[in-house]
């Protein structure tokens, strides 16, 4: 809704909205939480083979696919006839392929890394959805720090935290356990107005009915609604090696001048300004330390909150119940995430001078 959609719809992992190329262009530079941007060319019963093999025959791939061009087809979703989503991906292949070479006389080539056109099917019970996928590499590779690592925060999720948390820049703001950056990187793309994808390449570009100065308007658009950042953005670790990670990385997005990294222990937290919203996303056990040990390092964090943070909005997401009890603050709401495969709870914290209810 933000980029202009009133009409669109949330389902089960996904967004709908109905737009033209221009649409496809903007979603694809502006979207933070999205993985890809899909455009849908048919959707209909796929109860067995035939029937997808049908649904796929139907669609007129000589439109999207021009001659020479690879492609490749991408299946997910879950569907009583295809537990195996790589055989609805060759039964899609299939269709495409017999349709082409009856209409050219030859066929395409399938190119499993970089292919010219990716398609996707969405399988859902005895349905199935065919997309153009316009994206290509994810949304949530930004590009502005190396892929792997350990247990790094996928960029589209800390986008989606900042978002839940309300932020727009206009606040000071501070991660004390920055890890790689992510989350403060995060934090100064939106409150610069950076078009997370201003910088990257899509799959659309390789679209026969592309147009490349359309894209280019785009691009000069967004690239004109940068700005400074209107107030501090903080980001703190206790390991130098992850400080210098966070500032390698904050050059590589373009916003190395506006966050002030600091070697410093979350324990010893300093907030960067009055009213600051503080978003953290500390170890959960399951990948790195000790839930033991962790325990500790919670309580630890709840006392600095409680002590040094008065006035302040923290947010944590948290993977691990009981290292959430451990914080000893009583969250003002709770929201629940998935972190990858770990169930994780975003909790929100008020932190007040003294009590709540002493508060003028």
């Amino acid at each position: 809704m933000a980029l202009g959609h009133p009409e669109a719809a949330a389902g089960r992992g996904m967004v709908r909205f109905a737009g033209d190329l221009a649409d496809v262009y903007r979603a694809n530079l502006w979207l933070r939480t999205a993985i890809r941007v899909l455009r849908t060319v048919a959707e209909g019963a796929a109860a067995d083979r035939g029937a997808l093999y049908a649904l796929a025959a139907a669609v007129p791939w000589e439109d999207f696919v021009e001659p020479g061009r690879t492609i490749v087809v991408e299946a997910a979703g879950r569907a009583v006839a295809f537990p195996n989503t790589s055989f609805a991906a060759l039964v899609v292949k299939d269709a495409v392929v017999d349709r082409l070479r009856a209409r050219r006389g030859a066929r395409p080539d399938v190119a499993r890394v970089d292919a010219d056109l990716r398609i996707h099917v969405h399988l859902a019970g005895e349905r199935a959805e065919l997309a153009l996928d316009s994206t290509g590499e994810p949304l949530a590779h930004r590009g502005y720090r190396p892929r792997g690592g350990p247990a790094p925060l996928s960029e589209a999720l800390a986008a989606g935290v900042l978002l839940i948390a309300g932020y727009d820049g206009s606040r000071p703001f501070l991660d004390p356990m920055a890890g790689t950056g992510t989350i403060a990187i995060e934090a100064a793309l939106m409150a610069t107005r950076t078009a997370p994808g201003l910088s990257r390449q899509f799959a659309c570009e390789r679209w026969p009915g592309h147009r490349a100065a359309l894209l280019a308007s785009a691009r000069e658009e967004a690239a004109g609604r940068r700005r400074p950042a209107p107030a501090p953005i903080a980001a703190t670790d206790s390991d130098p090696r992850a400080a210098s990670a966070v500032r390698r990385n904050a050059r590589e997005a373009g916003v190395g001048e506006f966050v002030r990294v600091e070697v410093r222990d979350a324990r010893q937290l300093v907030v960067p300004g009055p009213e600051a919203l503080i978003v953290a996303n500390p170890p959960y056990g399951e990948r790195m330390g000790d839930p033991a040990r962790l325990a500790e390092l919670f309580r630890a964090l709840g006392d600095a909150l409680k002590r040094r943070a008065a006035g302040a909005t923290a947010w944590l997401l948290v993977g691990n119940p009981a290292l959430a009890k451990a914080i000893g603050l009583r969250p003002s709401r709770r929201v629940v995430l998935f972190n990858g495969p770990i169930e994780c709870r975003l909790l929100r914290f008020d932190l007040y001078e003294g009590t709540r209810s002493g508060k003028g």
